[in-house]
């Protein structure tokens, strides 16, 4: 993982290569190892990077990188299968001076040209120009682990890693006021209508999943194109032993392939199953990275001593079972004050909880550690429905095929197991028209939108013609349909955000073996009674961990999320003095109205709804 940045000019400036280095710098956390320029004969095209050296340390992988007297590429990102696409190159006559995933990306292009996305497995976002042709090729990986940010004009295509790198050179910070109101009023931090979107104009993402070509000679603005989506009306036929096993081996190959790197490596901890299942592959592997000097995996875990959600019990279960090396860290409140300009400025644009800051803590717990890798569970949840919220789905469709038996009998199953999740007659409607179940929800959310209380009056009207947008809800007739919806839309990429800057700010890499686009492409074809079953959510993983974890792992009833007590550090006086300074900001800019500074701060748990007061705090972070 690194941090990359370029400027595409219309007209050659010699200032370039000035503005360039302040970018890089803007974003140097993302790669603390090293640095680097390039700009091209005609002073048009300027290449920038900071590298974090993860495979191949020498000097033969630094960025930007040329090949064949033809490509210069900046890359973040690891293409875990680089090896097998090299022999498969080598074999076709192509040569190498690295050993770096890098020049592999590089030789791909040469070969399939953008058709070598299909190859890569992977995590990345990079940029190639052509010298011969005179153009930009820019990709994100499938499911955004990570970032590509973009300003352009008529003049200019300017991009890099993270939008501080664009402030630096005087792209303008202007809030997206419709983006802010759906954040404050319906906690979204993304336009699922309109994935290039940003809170901030004129600054766009490229969608992950997407590539994006541009040819300055051709003065025409940039065209994204779509590589790869997700199937989820596919279905194999298949019982449940042979799924077990064939969702084992893709997840164990998935593993293996992220566990190659020069430097030391580890995983986080959370006391769950998802993470657990990472310790135990990679125990099971064993394939520990030699060059860490130690026998035994080393892992990291936030703790909450006291708190009813604190996981202390279910880590140490996990460590012993495998004899892991446990580090931990005990976030509080005063940690949370003192940090969270400093978390803020990382991830520039806000999230909906302070879950997120015990995983910038792990990270930072990690350098301390001197472990440069860690492997995560992100992404299970949502491809193979781990999320309670996901129950009520499910059995609308058992109900919607007409199997109301069935139905009953799942209800009772997820109710022993203590379950929590709604169904009542609007579930029964939903079942049979999801169409108007979508329309109703989205109707929830507009109505939340222009009702909000504490939202001044004068900015509402500034959204007046666009209260709908960013607003929308999917029909789902099946599992499949919010899995898919969560996965590729709205939940998962926010989710990477937040990895992907609480990683970077300490210079750590993340990898997430459960996002191996044939391991999910393998779980969206399965039937939702592998996903969930006999009162389980996902139920497939369970199966496949069953006897290979302890049972209170395997089988354990409570979701907690990585949950820190928010509830608690919001009960706080001096974070509730710093939200109250907060919301006299938001205010003070008309965005909240006067009498919101009346009402008394409502502390809440970190997944809870209406969260406006932790919202508040946020959003005051970005003005």
């Amino acid at each position: 993982m690194c941090g990359i940045a370029g400027i595409i000019l219309q007209q050659a400036n010699p200032l370039a290569p000035v503005h360039l280095k302040k970018m890089t710098d803007a974003i140097a956390h993302r790669g603390p190892d090293g640095e680097g320029q390039w700009s091209n004969n005609g002073n048009k095209v300027h290449l920038g990077h900071r590298r974090l050296s993860i495979i191949d340390l020498s000097e033969n992988a630094a960025q930007p990188m040329g090949y064949a007297n033809r490509y210069q590429i900046v890359h973040n990102g690891e293409i875990y299968n680089y090896t097998e696409i090299r022999t498969f190159l080598s074999n076709k006559g192509y040569l190498f001076k690295s050993q770096s995933d890098t020049e592999v990306i590089l030789a791909s292009y040469d070969y399939w040209k953008e058709k070598c996305l299909q190859q890569f497995d992977g995590m990345f976002a990079f940029a190639i120009w052509d010298n011969i042709e005179e153009k930009l090729f820019v990709a994100r990986d499938r499911f955004g682990e990570k970032p590509f940010y973009y300003y352009e004009d008529e003049g200019h295509f300017i991009f890099a890693s993270e939008m501080k790198a664009l402030w630096a050179i005087g792209v303008e910070k202007r809030i997206d006021k419709k983006m802010l109101l759906n954040y404050i009023t319906l906690g979204h931090v993304q336009n699922c209508v309109d994935k290039e979107q940003t809170f901030f104009e004129e600054i766009y993402a490229l969608p992950p999943a997407h590539y994006l070509s541009y040819q300055p000679a051709q003065k025409q603005f940039s065209k994204i194109t779509r590589y790869w989506s997700i199937n989820k009306e596919l279905k194999i036929d298949v019982s449940a032993a042979d799924a077990v096993e064939k969702f084992t081996e893709l997840f164990n190959s998935s593993v293996k392939r992220r566990l190659r790197a020069d430097v030391p490596l580890g995983t986080s901890l959370s006391g769950g199953l998802d993470s657990s299942t990472i310790a135990y592959t990679i125990t099971k592997l064993n394939n520990i990275n030699k060059t860490a000097g130690a026998d035994r995996l080393q892992t990291f875990s936030a703790v909450f001593p006291g708190f009813e959600n604190n996981e202390s019990a279910y880590i140490q279960s996990v460590v012993s079972k495998l004899n892991l090396i446990n580090h931990q860290t005990q976030p509080n409140t005063e940690d949370l004050i003192a940090d969270f300009e400093k978390l803020c400025y990382h991830q520039e644009e806000p999230f909906q909880s302070s879950g997120i800051f015990a995983q910038y803590k792990v990270f930072g717990l990690a350098k301390q550690q001197q472990v440069k890798v860690l492997l995560d569970g992100q992404g299970v949840d949502e491809i193979l429905a781990g999320y309670p919220r996901y129950i009520h789905w499910y059995l609308q469709e058992v109900l919607s095929r007409h199997k109301l038996g069935a139905t009953q009998i799942e209800r009772k199953a997820f109710r022993k197991n203590d379950q929590p999740f709604r169904w009542d007659i609007k579930n029964m409607f939903a079942a049979f028209l999801p169409a108007h179940a979508a329309m109703q929800l989205e109707k929830n959310e507009y109505r939340k939108t222009i009702g909000h209380p504490d939202i001044d009056p004068d900015f509402l009207k500034l959204s007046k013609g666009h209260e709908w947008e960013g607003i929308h809800k999917p029909i789902v007739t099946k599992l499949n349909d919010i899995l898919h919806f969560n996965t590729t839309e709205m939940g998962l990429e926010e989710l990477l955000r937040y990895a992907d800057r609480n990683s970077m700010a300490h210079g750590r890499e993340l990898r997430l073996p459960f996002l191996h686009h044939e391991l999910v492409e393998f779980v969206f074809s399965l039937p939702a009674q592998l996903k969930m079953h006999e009162g389980w959510t996902k139920f497939l993983l369970r199966k496949a961990m069953d006897k290979k974890l302890p049972d209170d792992i395997v089988w354990r009833k409570q979701k907690v999320g990585f949950e820190p007590p928010q509830k608690n550090w919001m009960e706080d006086k001096a974070l509730q003095e710093y939200i109250q300074d907060a919301k006299r900001k938001l205010v003070n800019v008309g965005i909240l109205s006067k009498k919101s500074l009346d009402k008394k701060i409502v502390p809440l748990p970190a997944h809870a709804d209406k969260n406006y007061d932790w919202r508040y705090l946020c959003a005051a972070q970005l003005l």
